[in-house]
C-alpha cells in the first residue's frame, strides 16, 4: 500500500511540475509579448520622425547648393556694389540654411537618443524577465532531478510513456539553454545601447556648440552688409571709391610683408640667426578660440575680387582679445599707429617661416623684438571702422598668415 501511494504521489509531483513548467513558460512569453508590443510602437514612431528629419536635412542641403552655386555666379560678374551686396545676402542666406540644418540635426540626434533609452528600457525588462524565468526554470528542473528514470519508468504502463515523460525533461533543459542565451544576447545589446547613448550625448554637445557658431555667422554675414551699405550709402561711387582704399592698403601691406622676410634675416647678427636656429618653431594657435570664418583662399571669401585671393585664415575673435605669438621668433613688424587703416604684426621663425596677424586693435611688442611661443604681442581688433581694422573688415576677427620662404600657405597645414 505504501509503495502504491509513494508510486502515486511521485507520478503526482511529476505531472504538477510539468504543468507548471509549460504554463509558466506561456504566462511569460504572453507577457514579455505584450511589452514588446507597446515598445515597438514606440520605437516605430520615433523612427518615423527621424525619417521625417532627415529628408527635411537633404532638402535643406538641395537649397545651400543652390546658394553656394549662386554666390559662385555672382563672384563672376562685374564687381559692383550690386553684385556685392547680392553676394553678402545669399550668404546670409545659406547660413540661416545651415542654422535651420544644424537645429534639424539636433533634434534628429534628441530622437535617436530617446530611441536607444526606449531600447534600453526595453532590454533591461527583457532582462530581468530572463532572469526570473530561468530561476523558475532552474527551480523546476531540480525538482524534476529528484525522480529518478526507475520511478518514472515504474510510473509509466509502457516505454512509450516513460520517452515522453523524458522528452518532456529534455524540453525543460533546452528551454533553460535557450533562456540563457537569450539572456547573454540581451546583456550583449544593452552594452552596445549604454556605448551608443553615450556617443550620442557627446555628438548632441558638438551639434549644439556648431550651432552656436553658426549663428555667430550669420550676425558676421549681416554685419558685412550693413557696413557696406552704412559706408556706401548705396552709393556706387562711394563704393568704388571704398575699392581703391582696399585694394591699396592691400597691395602696401603685401610689399611690405614680402620686403621685410628677406631684409630682416640678412640684417640678422649671427648671433640672432644662431638663436632662431634653437628655437622653437612649431606653432601654436594665436588666439584662444579655433572657430575659422574665412579659409586659406576661401572659395566663398566675399572680397576675392577686391583684394585678391585669402592668403590666410579668418580665426573668430572678440574685439580686444588677447593675441600671442604662434612660435618662437624675432618681430619683423609691428604696425599700428591707432587710426582705423590696417594694422599687423609679423615675426620671422627658424625653418623659413614667419606669421602674420591682421587686423590688430593694439601692440604689445616692437620691431626686432624676441618672442617665445605664447608670449602676449596685441590684441585682436577687425570690428568695422575701430582702431587697426582696416576698410572691408566688418566683424571682429584675427587674420593669420603662415608663409613658407616668403610665400603664404595655409595655415592649418601647420597648426595643431
Amino acid at each position: 500500500m505504501k509503495a502504491k501511494y509513494s508510486k502515486l504521489s511521485t507520478f503526482l509531483l511529476a505531472g504538477l511540475v510539468l504543468a507548471l513548467l509549460f504554463s509558466g513558460i506561456d504566462i511569460i512569453k504572453q507577457a514579455t509579448g505584450q511589452s514588446d508590443d507597446m515598445a515597438n510602437a514606440e520605437i516605430q514612431q520615433l523612427n518615423q520622425q527621424i525619417q521625417a528629419q532627415k529628408q527635411q536635412l537633404e532638402a535643406l542641403a538641395a537649397k545651400q547648393k543652390a546658394y553656394t552655386q549662386a554666390i559662385a555666379a555672382k563672384q563672376a560678374e562685374k564687381n559692383n556694389l550690386n553684385s556685392q551686396l547680392g553676394i553678402l545676402e545669399d550668404r546670409s542666406a545659406k547660413a540661416q540654411l545651415e542654422i535651420d540644418a544644424a537645429n534639424l540635426e539636433i533634434n534628429k540626434t534628441d530622437l535617436e537618443s530617446k530611441k536607444i533609452s526606449l531600447d534600453i528600457m526595453d532590454i533591461n525588462s527583457r532582462i530581468d524577465e530572463q532572469k526570473d524565468h530561468i530561476a523558475k526554470l532552474l527551480r523546476l528542473v531540480y525538482k524534476q532531478d529528484q525522480v529518478s528514470a526507475l520511478e518514472i519508468l515504474l510510473l509509466n504502463n509502457s516505454i512509450s510513456e516513460f520517452l515522453n515523460q523524458s522528452k518532456y525533461l529534455e524540453n525543460a533543459n533546452e528551454e533553460l539553454r535557450n533562456s540563457l542565451a537569450k539572456l547573454q544576447n540581451d546583456k550583449d545589446r544593452l552594452d552596445k545601447a549604454q556605448q551608443d547613448i553615450q556617443e550620442k550625448s557627446q555628438e548632441l554637445a558638438v551639434l549644439k556648440k556648431d550651432l552656436e557658431e553658426k549663428r555667430a555667422q550669420l550676425a558676421y554675414e549681416q554685419a558685412e552688409k550693413n557696413y557696406l551699405l552704412e559706408e556706401t550709402r548705396s552709393s556706387e561711387k562711394a563704393y568704388q571709391d571704398l575699392l581703391k582704399q582696399a585694394k591699396k592698403e592691400a597691395a602696401q601691406a603685401e610689399a611690405e610683408i614680402a620686403g621685410l622676410e628677406k631684409t630682416i634675416r640678412d640684417k640678422m647678427s649671427q648671433n640672432d640667426k644662431n638663436r632662431l636656429a634653437g628655437s622653437d618653431s612649431t606653432l601654436s594657435w594665436p588666439v584662444p578660440g579655433r572657430t575659422i570664418t574665412a579659409t586659406f583662399h576661401d572659395p566663398d571669401y566675399p572680397f576675392r575680387k577686391i583684394i585678391g585671393e585669402h592668403s590666410g585664415v579668418d580665426i573668430r575673435s572678440k574685439q580686444g582679445s588677447p593675441l600671442y605669438a604662434a612660435a618662437d621668433g624675432y618681430v619683423a613688424r609691428a604696425k599700428f599707429d591707432g587710426s582705423t587703416a590696417y594694422a599687423y604684426i609679423m615675426i620671422i621663425h627658424n625653418d623659413g617661416l614667419s606669421t602674420i596677424y591682421g587686423h590688430v586693435s593694439g601692440v604689445n611688442v616692437v620691431a626686432d623684438q624676441y618672442v617665445a611661443k605664447g608670449q602676449l604681442i596685441g590684441k585682436t581688433g577687425g570690428g568695422p571702422g575701430m582702431p587697426g581694422s582696416g576698410p572691408f573688415s566688418t566683424g571682429s576677427h584675427l587674420h593669420f598668415e603662415v608663409r613658407k620662404n616668403g610665400i603664404p600657405v595655409n595655415p592649418l597645414d601647420y597648426l595643431p
